[in-house]
Formats: structure tokens, sequence, C-alpha cells
């Protein structure tokens, strides 16, 4: 039923607060800090204006984009989110078959709850593995190998990320990974039962890709030593396509495309690392800029509505990435309001573009 009324990412969000624990709602909805970052990102997004335009005939418009050399159907993908399994059961899933059933990549979790190995299968190849590196990094490329093996052709570094942001929403829950239930989360939980019930009998979530022999993932554990040298063993190491995510410096972007890194990701981690980051609309042009336009521009962080999406694509970016909003509307109505939302987003760019006089993305 909640499906149904999905006409929006805002009704999702909304109705997806009301079925899930507040801790839950708060790890997925949180930001750094006291998420000045988060507003202040909507409302750049919210100051920029597409150009209307008439008398252009538009009754046939194309939503496909060019990405590696491949047609993906939309100009947005899904991107990398953490544990979704915690806004239903089954949802890294239902995202792999959305990946598949549309032809855009599905960005999969080193803190994914389902093995990377599954997800890749059911999303039919659709899929990207993202890492963090870790400690010594000796867990890291044991990941990296075991994508490679898995079939996965493109590797996602997020970089942004040395330390874990703080961020109070989820500390004053007590938010962890493996859950630590107390008697606050026992109320929660209670509170809530059709979440709870449901999780309860199909498995609490856990972080499936670390569950090998030698490696023991802390979700707190350091992340400084990555540097440039780190990076470039990655290069050495992987064969397919490497993307760095969290640029929000033109001298690092410059840098990356220097090192051979195949695309930059515009990203402030959806405003969950430094509360005060750049809005990355407003260095997305820039960074264009100055890689060139022969280098892919990725975006991600607070895309709300497929008109944002034609915002940032004229703004710079090849193709973009949608996070928490999805996992909302896997919360609100399950695979059903997944789909739902999609569809939402979907037309509002077809009808958004259909405003500004376009048929389709490409030059």
């Amino acid at each position: 039923m909640s499906a149904h009324a999905i006409h929006s990412a805002q009704d999702a969000r909304r109705i997806a607060k009301r079925h899930l624990p507040w801790m839950v709602f708060d790890y997925i909805d949180g930001a750094a800090g006291g998420g000045n970052g988060a507003l202040r990102n909507r409302a750049a997004l919210d100051a920029l204006t597409l150009r209307p335009r008439i008398l252009k005939d538009v009754h046939q418009r194309s939503l496909a984009v060019d990405l590696f050399g491949a047609k993906a159907e939309r100009p947005f993908g899904i991107a990398p989110m953490g544990m979704c399994n915690l806004s239903a059961p089954g949802a890294d899933l239902m995202l792999a078959r959305l990946a598949a059933r549309h032809k855009v990549p599905h960005g999969v979790s080193t803190v994914a709850s389902t093995p990377l190995e599954k997800i890749i299968e059911v999303a039919q190849g659709h899929a990207w593995f993202q890492i963090y590196f870790s400690g010594d990094g000796t867990g890291t490329f044991k990941l990296i190998e075991r994508a490679r093996a898995a079939g996965y052709e493109t590797l996602v570094l997020t970089a942004d990320v040395p330390e874990v942001g703080r961020r109070p929403r989820e500390l004053r829950h007590g938010f962890k990974m493996p859950f630590r239930l107390g008697p606050r989360q026992f109320i929660d939980f209670a509170l809530h039962p059709r979440w709870s019930l449901n999780t309860l009998f199909k498995g609490k979530p856990e972080m499936a890709n670390f569950q090998m022999p030698g490696y023991d993932f802390d979700r707190t554990e350091s992340r400084a030593r990555a540097d440039w040298d780190t990076l470039r063993q990655m290069r050495d190491r992987w064969p397919g396509k490497l993307v760095v995510k969290g640029v929000l410096d033109t001298e690092d972007a410059i840098s990356l495309r220097d090192a051979g890194v195949d695309a930059v990701q515009v990203s402030s981690h959806g405003a969950r690392q430094l509360e005060s980051a750049p809005a990355p609309i407003t260095v997305l042009g820039d960074i264009r800029a100055a890689v060139g336009p022969e280098m892919p521009v990725f975006f991600d962080s607070g895309l709300r509505s497929g008109e944002d999406v034609l915002k940032t694509l004229h703004a710079g970016a090849d193709f973009t990435f949608l996070g928490r909003i999805l996992q909302f509307a896997i919360a609100a109505g399950g695979e059903d309001g997944l789909h739902a939302l999609w569809q939402v987003l979907s037309d509002e760019l077809s009808i958004a573009m259909a405003q500004t006089g376009l048929s389709n993305l490409t030059p």
C-alpha cells in the first residue's frame, strides 16, 4: 500500500521515517555535525534553475547515456551504501535487480549486507565494487582480489573517509554494527514492530564481505594511511576501470587524472563526513573544467529528483548516483516502493527534458 503513496522522494522519506526504528532512520538520514553541510548542499541545488524552451519537438525522448563505452538506460545509478538491508531484508538484491533491469551500475559497498559475489550475479554484471582502504591494507587488497575474481570491471575507491565522520544522530542512539541491544534500542525496536519482526524473521543484517579468514572489520578503524602510493598500488593491481569517489578539490582532481584514474566522482559522502565541506554542486563546474572534457566526471550527494539530476548534468557531470532516497523507498514500500520511486525520478527527468527542449542527453 505504501508504494502507491510515493509520488516524490519526500514522500518516500516521510513514510520511511514512520516505519523505521529511530536508530535506523537516523543512521540512513544522518549527516556530520549538526547537518549544516546537507542543508547547504540542498540550498545550492535549489538555487540552480533550468532554462525553459518552447516549440521544440520533444515528443520522443531518451533518458539513456553512454557510460564507459556501454549504454545506461538512465543517467543515474545506485550509489554505494553500507548496510542497505537495514532498510528492509533483502534490500541489496532489490537494488541489484533494479540495476539489471535498467542497465545502470549498482555501487556495491565494502560494508554491504550481502556478499559481493551474489550482488553482481543478481545485477547481471551491472555492479561496481566500492572499496575503502583500511588499516595496513591487507584486508583491502584481499577484497579487491575477490571483486576481480567475481567479475567486477569497475572499482570505486572512496577516498574521503580518513576517519569516520562524527554523526551525532547515530551517537545519540548508540548505533553500532553489529547491533548491541540495550534498553534504549529494545524500546526503539518494540515501538516499530513491523520492521523488528520482519528483520527478526529474516535475520539481522551483517557486514557480509568480511566473513572471510583473517579479516575482522572494524567500522571505526582508521583509514588515514591511504596516500598517493596507495592509489598507485591499486592502479597497478586493478586492470579495469578505477574511479575515485569523494573529490571536492580541483588540484586533487587533476592529480587523479594524471595518476591514471579513469573517472572522478564529485561527492561529499552525502554530507556525512565533513560538515564544513563545500556543497558538491558548487565545485562541480570547476572540477569539470580542470580535468578537461575527455575525463568522465560523476556526481552524488543530495540528489532528490529528476530535475536535480538534469541540473547536475548541465553543471558538468556525465553521470549521477542516487543514495539514501532509494533506501527510504524500500523502507516505505519494499521492492514495489523502490520501483515506484525510480519511475517517479524517471518521469521527473523526462518532463524536465521536455520543458527545456531536450530529446536526449547526449551531445
